[in-house]
């Protein structure tokens, strides 16, 4: 499944000489280096016709689940064939809306529990919001939907709902929404949803040792998020590393700890899209800093931590998917340093979702393309 990796033992890749220095860690460098060792692989064309491939699964048999944000949940075979779900139900697709991310349950063999977010329009209210929904899988249909989680409060902006969803090995499930645009409300506020990451167990249930089970609002687990759009489970370590997008300026890169506080709109490295300035804070006591910063921004979206034998050169590094500069970044790792990133695959298109699938391929969801897979290129 998506993002429930197999474990990878070794050592990462030395670090580069010039990323070494602790004043790199603490304010990393924006600079985007050109790669070349995408040449040993090619991408290779799975689904066609597939416009914004927001969220993609692989099932026990190989085959693809793959989330489209208009509103449709497609099955695509191994040998391409796509046929659409049943019983997904009605989004608010419009803006950033609509069918968001999709994942199995650790147990789907057993249990073939799905869970996907999405946003809502409540036709009474003319509000929105994120929900996580789980339902049982069975032949091309959705049953026994259950709502895991409605964020409140609805609004009627059609931005930044995030979401991603993981599960973690010890069987939690985590996933993000966004601020929704209330920059100045939402994101510092514990006691209401919205520019959070949170955390429940797989039925709904809070966890008793989340950060605010007993003041604020439960679910929470971390909060001073944007828009968060990329959450994948560090293959060695455990921890949950996220991804954010940034105003003009400032997408973020952060390790996830219970309880935090990421900032946001306190602290950021970006500026107002109009060119002004919103915070002269980059750092503040009491306030995580991002491990890295892209600015200007490269719009990140999904991304996957590599184990496969496959991809020699990228094991035990991260793959980020870039929606402005229609690439795939490779992020290259420290431990929990990163010490340079280099763009893959130029021109490939809107880099929308990124697994690593129980196959060992990674597979990319690319807007107004579909899916494609990263292919080692024959001798």
């Amino acid at each position: 499944m998506k993002k429930y990796l197999p474990l990878w033992i070794g050592v990462f890749t030395a670090c580069i000489a010039a990323y070494a220095s602790a004043a790199t860690a603490r304010h990393p460098s924006p600079e985007l280096l050109p790669h070349t060792s995408d040449t040993q692989y090619h991408l290779k064309m799975v689904a066609r016709g597939i416009d914004v491939p927001w969220g993609i699964v692989m099932l026990p048999n190989h085959a693809l689940l793959v989330s489209e944000r208009s509103g449709t949940m497609w099955h695509i075979a191994q040998n391409g064939t796509k046929t659409a779900i049943q019983g997904v139900p009605e989004v608010f697709a419009r803006g950033q809306g609509g069918l968001l991310d999709i994942e199995l349950h650790p147990n789907f063999v057993q249990n073939r529990h799905i869970y996907f977010a999405y946003s809502s329009d409540d036709a009474k209210s003319n509000g929105r919001n994120t929900i996580i929904m789980r339902a049982a899988y069975h032949r091309h249909a959705l049953t026994q939907q259950k709502i895991i989680y409605a964020a409140t409060p609805e609004s009627k902006t059609a931005h930044h709902f995030g979401s991603r969803i993981v599960f973690d090995r010890h069987g939690y499930l985590f996933f993000s929404i966004g601020d929704r645009g209330y920059r100045d409300t939402l994101p510092q506020n514990n006691q209401v949803d919205s520019g959070k990451i949170y955390r429940l167990h797989s039925d709904g249930r809070i966890p008793q040792d989340n950060p605010f089970a007993k003041g604020g609002t439960p679910a929470i687990f971390s909060y001073g998020h944007r828009n968060p759009q990329g959450l994948a489970i560090h293959p060695v370590t455990g921890m949950l590393w996220e991804h954010e997008h940034g105003p003009r300026g400032g997408d973020e890169l952060n390790i996830i700890r219970k309880g935090r506080n990421y900032g946001w709109p306190v602290v950021s490295f970006g500026i107002n899209y109009t060119g002004t300035s919103f915070t002269n804070l980059t750092h503040k006591r009491g306030m995580e800093a991002p491990i890295w910063h892209w600015t200007p921004s490269i719009a990140p979206s999904g991304m996957a931590f590599v184990t496969s034998d496959f991809y020699p050169q990228w094991q035990g590094h991260l793959l980020v998917g870039s929606l402005k500069f229609e690439h795939l970044v490779l992020v290259r790792l420290k431990g929990k340093r990163v010490i340079s990133h280099h763009h893959l695959f130029p021109h490939a298109g809107r880099v929308r979702e990124v697994i690593q699938g129980l196959d060992g391929y990674i597979y990319l969801g690319i807007d107004d393309k579909g899916v494609m897979r990263i292919v080692p290129k024959k001798p």
